[in-house]
């Protein structure tokens, strides 16, 4: 049976409702679906590239504690309220997953909180 750990961000949101920022399991790690918010201090951006920043900032940081980078990543799901905001994002994403272009899927949809323009999920494997 495979080794499960679970990474927190910190973020008062991991407790109220019940997840971990990361879960490994094996040699894979699954990110969870992770917003612009700024876990130290509790704030959000209000331009979507901003925030897609911080995103990846976030998940940077919780593939480096689990062990692995963006290059690692194989599944990448980004979800948006409003598909406008999309393209805005490319260069910052293409910067971060360009060289292990995962497989990835954009879906249309609220988020939790009104003030998030973005949120990005992704599952990796280690080494």
């Amino acid at each position: 049976m495979s080794e499960r750990r679970v990474i927190s961000s910190g973020s008062t949101f991991e407790a109220q409702i019940g997840y971990s920022r990361a879960v490994v399991v094996g040699e894979h790690v699954y990110v969870s679906g992770t917003t612009g918010f700024d876990y130290a201090t509790m704030t959000i951006a209000e331009d979507v590239v901003t925030q897609a920043a911080q995103c990846l900032r976030n998940i940077e940081h919780a593939l480096g504690e689990a062990g692995c980078t963006f290059d690692e990543v194989v599944r990448v799901r980004y979800l948006l309220p409003d598909r406008a905001d999309f393209e805005p994002c490319w260069p910052l994403l293409r910067k971060a997953f360009g060289q292990s272009r995962p497989a990835a899927t954009m879906l249309v949809g609220g988020l939790l909180d009104p003030r998030a323009r973005i949120e990005i999920e992704v599952d990796a494997r280690l080494g």
